[in-house]
């Protein structure tokens, strides 16, 4: 098993890596998309701005990558917030395009939505309910929770990609499935057990 975790600057990637140290899986850092081809599952993680984060997949190489030969291969990829993102068509927070693996596109949580006065970004602990079709939700229980910072999502619950939702104000996605393609909205690498649980889910993928 060779687990790639792409080095786009925008992720989390030494908190990725201890958490499958904790597996008992060595993770490795892959700064160089030719090296995407040798792996078994791919780890997309992302912190930051949609448009900037885009930029350096492209500018790196992993954009057309990850658009071609990984879906090609049907080689498992998992995006991690900013990173699942990036799999959607686009996103309000900019006008870049983004993979356009999950056909939909993120808004921003605004007062509307959050009718109780919630807080922007989301952040903090939250429950996720998984699909029973879910592979990357397989043996959790309706009180799993994970860790969430963001402040734009996808609003629309589209059962053909949507594995997972949330409650904060509105039900949003926040767990994607498409073929190779995974992606969750919340941080499994700060989640403690539940993500521990979840990154084993992948790897049986």
């Amino acid at each position: 098993m060779k687990v790639n975790i792409i080095n786009s600057g925008y992720g989390n990637i030494g908190s990725v890596i201890n958490m499958f140290k904790k597996i008992g899986i060595e993770s490795t850092v892959c700064n160089d998309y030719k090296d995407l081809k040798n792996s078994s599952h791919i780890i997309l993680p992302g912190v930051g701005s949609f448009d900037s984060g885009i930029y350096r997949l492209k500018e790196s190489g992993f954009y057309d990558v990850i658009k071609n030969d990984v879906k090609k291969y049907q080689i498992p990829l998992l995006g991690i917030c900013l990173g699942m993102q990036f799999l959607f068509q686009g996103s309000e927070e900019g006008k870049s395009n983004g993979l356009g693996l999950i056909p939909d596109k993120l808004e921003k949580f605004n007062n509307d939505d959050t009718k109780l006065n919630l807080k922007i970004p989301h952040m903090g602990w939250n429950y996720v309910s998984f699909d029973p079709s879910s592979r990357l939700g397989e043996g959790f229980e309706d009180n799993s929770r994970f860790y969430f910072v963001h402040s734009f999502c996808c609003k629309k619950l589209n059962r053909n990609y949507c594995h997972g939702s949330t409650e904060y104000g509105i039900t949003f996605t926040s767990v994607v499935e498409n073929e190779n393609f995974f992606g969750v909205q919340f941080h499994p690498e700060k989640s403690l057990s539940f993500g521990i649980k979840l990154f084993k889910n992948f790897l049986k993928c």
